[in-house]
């Protein structure tokens, strides 16, 4: 059981960079000792995209090295970076944006995720104001829930505490960390209260019944009993008094603003959900439906899926079995109403017009003008808005890079933009390669390129060590002097086979110019 958790909160992490003996996520970042900003860039602060949020006008995109707003649709971003660390959770209550940090430390050989706090802003992204990541005093080893006294497991450290999601429940800040507990606060983050959930072996708690159990996600080392229900993963908040909590034991409701909880899960239902971990938990208020991205845990029938009810939590649907589904969103009608439902999953977007019935694949996303494409069919995050013409922006974030989608026509018809961010090469002939080191199993490795003058026939070829070739990856295309492009290898020989780890290098002629060359090192 430790182990698959273990493994799901690893894939959890984005953009794997470096193959040891465990893969070392590239959010591992030095310390600067401020905020950083940056305005007015053509793309957010990072391709490894977490989450996808609207405020207004504004779409903001959370990634694995900093936080990106566009007020003009794409054309311009301004980002923000919190010591360089990586975005885990991102929330809005009206003007204020709230986002936690987080990072990875090697442990004796084994990664481990750290929560390095929240941030909010109450005016937009002006300004921000940090909130040390919650945690417990050592003698915290009890909690008043009703009429009971309960053991608690004091979670006294940031390693394993990295907060995944944050709801706002009338004048409150809920987060789920995962490690950390679920707390919620009055005060903007300067105390919190932990908030008790069912344990494991409980389907409903009420403050009125006598109880007796422990408050922990793991035994710890003072004998307590582990709940996976007390190792909390996706909020979402349904209206003013009622919250959905998604854990490594199943759903979890509260019609009573987070007093009384109820828990659904694949073992204790007839018609159940897929699986007990959750990723993500959304709610289709026109059609009165709970989605959610279940994810198998530890059962022996337990599947990856995405789970939906009609009921409020009574029974359930699957669909897209095997899928590992990261998040849930909506197209909507002229009237606001919610319409297809579409997710992100490791293998693409998928959309439904007709509540499940049938499924759609989105198609390769390239963008119109520059011809730019996503390179991965690795997809953490989706969203969707009405603009005011009433089409339907359809916001897209892989581990390679952001796209929109204008809906403008039938479904996938419309404007295509891609939003890649990447290395700056200064004017004239230079070129450059990211990801690098790049693993082709999980990427494309990208290479930039500029040049001067008119139009030019431009030829790509990747070589070995040995200088003996091995791909050519575009052959005497044409394109004209003074811009920037990107072109993409993944890693294959001719014959379609990946290459042997290792240093290659790859040749841009530039028609009757100097050739251009770098290194590539491809790591598996």
């Amino acid at each position: 059981m430790k182990k698959i958790l273990t493994q799901i909160i690893l894939t959890i992490f984005i953009l794997f960079s470096v193959s040891f003996a465990q893969k070392i996520p590239n959010s591992i970042y030095l310390k600067s000792d401020k905020l950083g900003k940056i305005v007015a860039d053509q793309n957010p602060v990072g391709n490894a995209v977490e989450y996808i949020e609207f405020m207004g006008n504004d779409v903001w995109i959370a990634t694995s090295v900093g936080l990106s707003k566009s007020s003009d649709n794409g054309e311009t971003w301004t980002s923000y970076k919190f010591d360089e660390e990586g975005i885990s959770a991102l929330g809005f209550k009206n003007d204020t944006v709230w986002v936690a940090t987080w990072h990875a430390e090697d442990f004796d050989g084994e990664v481990v995720p750290v929560g390095s706090g929240l941030h909010y802003s109450p005016d937009k992204g002006d300004t921000w104001i940090d909130v040390p990541q919650p945690v417990d005093a050592s003698d915290d080893s009890s909690i008043v829930y009703g009429i009971n006294t309960l053991r608690s497991l004091p979670l006294t450290v940031e390693e394993g505490n990295f907060t995944r999601d944050i709801g706002f429940l009338g004048n409150e800040i809920w987060i789920a960390s995962f490690y950390g507990g679920l707390r919620k606060s009055k005060d903007n983050g300067k105390t919190w209260e932990k908030v008790v959930l069912p344990p494991d072996h409980l389907d409903f708690i009420s403050p009125d019944q006598t109880l007796n159990f422990d408050v922990s996600p793991s035994t710890g080392a003072l004998g307590f009993k582990e709940n996976l229900n007390h190792r909390f993963f996706s909020i979402h908040v349904v209206d003013d008094s009622t919250i959905l909590i998604g854990t490594a034991n199943g759903i979890n409701l509260s019609t009573d603003k987070g007093i009384s909880w109820r828990k659904f899960n694949h073992q204790n239902q007839e018609n159940s959900m897929s699986g007990n971990f959750i990723l993500d938990i959304n709610y289709d208020h026109s059609r009165n439906t709970i989605w959610a991205a279940t994810w198998k845990a530890e059962g022996e029938t337990e599947y990856y899926g995405l789970s939906s009810s009609s009921d409020f939590g009574e029974n359930w649907k699957t669909y897209l079995s095997g899928e590992n589904i990261h998040n849930i969103a909506f197209t909507y009608s002229l009237s606001g109403n919610e319409r297809d439902i579409f997710v992100a999953s490791d293998n693409g977007v998928f959309r439904t017009n007709d509540l499940g019935t049938t499924w759609f694949l989105a198609p390769d996303m390239r963008d119109d003008i520059t011809n730019l494409p996503i390179t991965t069919t690795k997809f953490r995050a989706v969203n969707g808005k009405l603009d005011q013409d009433n089409f339907n922006n359809l916001w897209f974030g892989s581990e390679a890079g952001s796209a929109l989608l204008v809906e403008t026509g039938a479904m996938w018809k419309g404007d295509w933009k891609v939003f890649v961010s990447s290395p700056k090469i200064t004017s004239g002939s230079k070129s450059l390669a990211f990801p690098n080191p790049f693993t082709p199993d999980d990427e494309l490795v990208k290479i930039k390129y500029s040049f001067s003058g008119s139009s030019k026939s431009i030829t790509i070829r990747i070589f070995d060590f040995g200088m003996n070739l091995v791909r050519t990856v575009i052959q005497n295309v044409t394109k004209v002097g003074g811009n920037e492009y990107i072109d993409s290898w993944d890693g294959r020989d001719e014959n379609s086979e990946y290459v042997p780890n290792g240093v290659y290098f790859y040749r841009i002629d530039i028609g009757n110019d100097e050739p251009l060359y770098g290194k590539i090192m491809v790591l598996m």
